[in-house]
């Protein structure tokens, strides 16, 4: 009897895939990173990443989805090893390796240009139109320690750069004048920028440099990438139908 048992529990998993893929739900690795996700106090998922894709998934696709927050680093890793199915971030070279995306992206983060009020060169800062122009122009860049995009486009060159090791304080160096520029994504950076009280002292100049296409990235072992291009279709429809500007606007993010 238990060897029929058997049996028929590897019929199951071979006949019926997605039956047992819709038991387990779909496990995605995330960062506590406010405004993109966060755990409030009372233990319920916040955050428009968040919000998006459970509205995707959970609501309109019928896939079950399981959060778990660590540190950036290890949600990579645990990924890339198949331990956990995904995770939300920019596609490259090196995480193709070990996921599947979809095409379209479920959210473009602009990295726009910022100095301080006051500063001399103002008017030349605003024809700036690439990262390429600040290196011509002499400028120095802050920023923060460990900040990825900012060592491979802006270190990468040659451009000077001051550091610290809190994000927020970035925009009290930029206020200080101890840098020409800053390049943020503007969300983010109007938190720093009361956090560190000197929101009125720095300038958001508009020039957005690049955007960071940020998607649902699948380890290609998993089950799941079967998924994928109705979750392209659902992202499409999503911001066809208003949705997706209504979740980021409860976050003060009037941009898509």
């Amino acid at each position: 009897m238990r060897k029929l048992s058997g049996v028929i529990g590897i019929i199951v998993v071979l006949v019926f895939p997605g039956m047992i893929m819709a038991q387990a739900g779909l496990t995605i690795a995330y960062p506590d990173f406010y405004p993109f996700f966060t755990r409030k106090d009372n233990g319920e998922m916040a955050g428009f990443f968040y919000e998006i894709v459970s509205e995707a998934l959970d609501k309109r696709m019928g896939v079950t989805v399981h959060w778990r927050q660590m540190p950036w680093k290890r949600c990579q890793e645990e990924v890339r090893a198949g331990r956990y199915d995904a995770m939300i971030t920019v596609p490259t070279p090196e995480r193709s390796t070990y996921c599947l995306t979809h095409q379209d992206p479920l959210y473009l983060k602009k990295m726009v240009l910022f100095t301080y009020a006051g500063h001399p060169d103002l008017d030349r800062i605003r024809t700036i139109e690439s990262v390429r122009d600040i290196k011509a122009m002499g400028y120095s860049v802050v920023t923060y320690s460990g900040n990825g995009w900012h060592d491979k486009h802006i270190s990468s060159l040659g451009i000077p750069s001051w550091e610290t090791s809190e994000v927020h304080n970035v925009w009290k160096m930029l206020a200080a004048g101890r840098g020409d520029l800053a390049i943020e994504w503007p969300a983010g950076a109007r938190l720093g920028m009361e956090k560190a009280g000197v929101r009125d002292k720095i300038i958001d100049t508009g020039i957005a440099l690049q955007s960071m296409p940020f998607h649902l990235m699948i380890h290609n072992g998993s089950g799941y990438t079967r998924i994928l291009n109705q979750f392209n279709r659902t992202i499409n429809d999503m911001a066809d139908d208003g949705t997706i500007t209504g979740i980021l606007g409860a976050y003060g993010i009037t941009s898509f």
